[in-house]
């Protein structure tokens, strides 16, 4: 099928490029020329494992093209998904306004049937609102063009986005057209031979399910960091805890991991957008209200440790820290709400040198952190452990997980070693000297050894 992506951030690009990968003919358009041309001459605008060459592949074989232009684009498609920023308002909401120009924009060049098709996290009830935008666009231009509008809200999770959308645990569609129904099921036919299974239900329902998903995840995590905290004061260990809840078959093993909080472009920007309509609905998201609360303090719990560590050694002033990782996770450059910011943000401002590495983010990082322009900028992961009095690991890279700790011990000045994603095994670090602190986990000397039966 001819397909049309409007949009080419992380969502627009992956899902053009992957139905390419299908086998459909895919346009991936934008509105920023800058980008089209870098993406005409194979540059990715972000790091995402597997798709550049994708990206190669698939414009090598024609199948995937890039362009800025609506009037040539939009008649060819038989599906245009709309692929756009949907970013907060001040009180929490989507402003909506890159996705009503781009549909407007569509609107103003549909000549034929077509179906358009939402993949931008969007308030409940969007989809009737922009077919009603639709049908009074094509009412100015004085045109009769039939036309069906779809939610179908995207899943993927940077770091393995590609996998993601060509191995789906569902593809969920929200419509209300027989018509409709069809051409997504041809759309999706090679997915769904393959055994991946998609779930029809109405655009409020699917638009909901974006919200509800995200919204859970986050809830998982916030609840395990909160219970971290009360492990740490009662001897209990959240590792072992989290082995003997996600062994719960109703429970199940992920999302369970402590640490110092989620960030992303995703799940604080979901979690507020689902509590400023519900809260224009009459209703208060009381749960999510706390998760929120929970995942902004976590970040402030290993400040504590760390404030606490130094108390009698002269405080956090004029120390040097190393940090290991910024970007919010591991395989992605996405540096969109991620835990570093805070935390370097809190450490400057008490006072410490700070030294920081990532092995792919540090480019959108130096944005990120530009109000701080005393950062050291290391080049490898044991530069930035060179004279460091402490080191933090915030985002558990591969590089950092296979470190070689007897050297990383030997070049610092000092011993702390704070494990904000409970990465290592906390007696091997007591035994090469560091004093090593992770999330919700009790002193060496109450730990007991995991016995599987």
């Amino acid at each position: 099928m001819n397909i049309l992506i409007i949009g080419t951030g992380y969502v627009g690009l992956v899902t053009g490029t992957c139905f390419a990968e299908m086998g459909h003919n895919v346009t991936c358009l934008d509105i920023d020329e800058n980008k089209i041309d870098a993406l005409q001459e194979g540059i990715i605008p972000f790091y995402e494992p597997g798709l550049k060459d994708l990206v190669k592949k698939n414009s090598h074989k024609k199948r995937l093209l890039f362009s800025c232009d609506y009037e040539e684009s939009v008649p060819k498609a038989d599906a245009i998904f709309v692929a756009v920023p949907t970013p907060s308002e001040s009180d929490g909401s989507c402003d909506l306004k890159y996705f009503r120009s781009a549909v407007k924009s569509i609107a103003q060049h549909m000549s034929t049937y077509t179906v358009i098709v939402n993949k931008s996290t969007v308030p409940v009830g969007s989809t009737s609102e922009i077919h009603d935008l639709i049908k009074s666009e094509l009412s100015t231009r004085n045109v009769l063009v039939e036309f069906d509008m779809v939610s179908n809200p995207e899943f993927l999770k940077e770091g393995s986005a590609v996998t993601d959308c060509l191995s789906p645990d569902r593809i969920i569609v929200g419509l209300s057209s027989v018509r409709a129904r069809a051409v997504m099921e041809k759309i999706y036919l090679p997915l769904t031979v393959k055994g991946s299974t998609l779930i029809v239900m109405d655009p409020c329902s699917a638009e909901m399910t974006k919200y509800a998903a995200n919204s859970m995840l986050a809830t998982r995590i916030s609840f395990m960091n909160e219970l971290s905290r009360l492990c740490e004061k009662v001897g209990a260990n959240i590792d072992e805890v989290k082995i003997g809840i996600g062994s719960d078959k109703r429970i199940g093993p992920y999302f369970l991991n402590a640490g110092i909080g989620y960030g992303g472009s995703c799940f604080p920007k979901d979690i507020k957008a689902l509590q400023a309509q519900a809260k224009s609905a009459g209703i208060e998201l009381s749960i999510l209200k706390a998760v929120d609360q929970v995942n902004k303090t976590q970040k402030d719990h290993i400040i504590n440790i760390i404030e606490g560590y130094f108390s009698d050694k002269g405080g956090i002033t004029n120390k040097t820290i190393g940090i290991w990782g910024l970007a919010f996770k591991p395989e992605t450059d996405d540096m969109r709400e991620a835990p570093s910011i805070d935390i370097i943000s809190k450490l400057y401002t008490l006072g410490a040198n700070i030294k920081v590495f990532d092995p792919i983010s540090q480019k959108n990082a130096r944005y990120y952190l530009s109000n701080y322009p005393k950062i050291v900028w290391s080049e490898n992961q044991y530069a930035t452990c060179e004279n460091a009095d402490a080191v933090i690991l915030v985002t558990e890279w591969s590089c950092f997980l296979t470190s070689d700790l007897s050297l990383v011990y030997k070049k610092m000045s000092g011993k702390g070693f704070f494990d904000g994603r409970n990465a290592f095994d906390k007696q091997k670090m007591k035994e090469l000297g560091f004093d090593y602190y992770n999330i919700g986990t009790p002193s060496i000397d109450q730990q007991l050894e995991i016995t599987t039966w």
